[in-house]
């Protein structure tokens, strides 16, 4: 009986930092399997990317305001599950978000001071997922204003993850993680048996966990502004823009969403920074199956319902 082997990959996909670990009979067989998810993740980001004039993304954005665009039944069901999150978090999550005007936010030290309120009001104005229309029957999709823009930013990561898991466990992999820039999903359990863990990183040190978490055959999402900020008269503002007011949000540091699918907890985690810990936790305790750590500005540590963090 062979011992099983772990096999590790990282690489650049989607313009982030993928890692691929799986469990295999042999390295050889290990890697097989990794270069299929990764031909995947490949395929996924052709298909959503707006960085090339041909990918069905962009063929939806040039048609802005002219004509329903014909796409795959994978892009129509991805955009019908991204406007069912913009309608339960209240638009605080927009796929029509690439609209937005982004001369205003630079986030560099040079920032002093916020865009006022009607100018911010502006570079937002074309954002509207109710103005996203699907035919499923025909297979289309159409953005009714001119200038309106989709993007998959909010949760084409996880989308990619979850279905590198998927091609995975049907090549016979029974245990691993796929970690897209750090929405990960886990399956199975590591080599030596014990269930897979992650810890939280601590916003102040991010090379610190202050939880670690047992999450084998779940999936896990962070959103947060430690990495990326400005503070203006003493005030920290994160690098997420509130797609209503077009103005960055302030009071949540990070927030890590923990479910069965990466797709949902990518998507699910940046809105709740948007929304605020009370609104945000309110939101999380009405999903099934889904858990939510967040911290606020001043370190504290607030839990969905369902889960103890140690």
């Amino acid at each position: 009986m062979t011992t099983p082997v772990s096999v590790n990959r990282i690489l650049k996909l989607m313009g982030n930092r993928f890692e691929f670990t799986v469990i295999a009979e042999h390295v050889q067989a290990g890697n097989a399997a990794i270069d299929v998810a990764i031909a995947e993740v490949r395929r996924i980001e052709y298909l959503l990317t707006t960085f090339s004039d041909l990918s069905q993304t962009s063929l939806i954005n040039e048609n802005a305001g002219l004509k329903p665009v014909k796409v795959d039944d994978e892009m129509v069901s991805l955009i019908e599950r991204s406007i069912r999150i913009s309608e339960i978090t209240d638009g605080a999550f927009d796929i029509s978000y690439g609209s937005i005007d982004k001369r205003l936010w630079n986030f560099d030290p040079n920032m002093t001071s916020l865009p006022d309120e009607e100018t911010a009001l502006a570079s937002v104005g074309l954002i509207d997922y109710r103005n996203v229309i699907l035919n499923k029957d025909k297979s289309t999709v159409f953005l009714k204003n001119r200038g309106m823009r989709i993007g998959f930013g909010g949760i084409g990561k996880g989308y990619a993850a979850d279905k590198a898991k998927i091609v995975l466990q049907k090549l016979g992999i029974k245990s691993g993680i796929v970690n897209a820039a750090g929405d990960l999903v886990t399956w199975g359990t590591q080599a030596n048996g014990h269930p897979w863990t992650v810890g939280i990183a601590d916003p102040e040190q991010t090379d610190r966990a202050f939880s670690a978490l047992k999450i084998s055959d779940m999936a896990i999402a962070t959103s947060g502004s430690y990495e990326k900020y400005v503070t203006i008269n003493g005030k920290r503002y994160s690098h997420t823009i509130d797609p209503k007011t077009g103005l960055p949000v302030s009071g949540v540091k990070s927030v890590s969403i923990i479910c069965p699918s990466a797709e949902l907890a990518d998507a699910l985690a940046t809105p709740v920074v948007v929304m605020g810990v009370k609104v945000g936790l309110e939101l999380i305790n009405q999903i099934k199956q889904v858990a939510c750590i967040v911290i606020d500005d001043n370190d504290r540590v607030f839990t969905s319902n369902n889960i103890n963090v140690i």
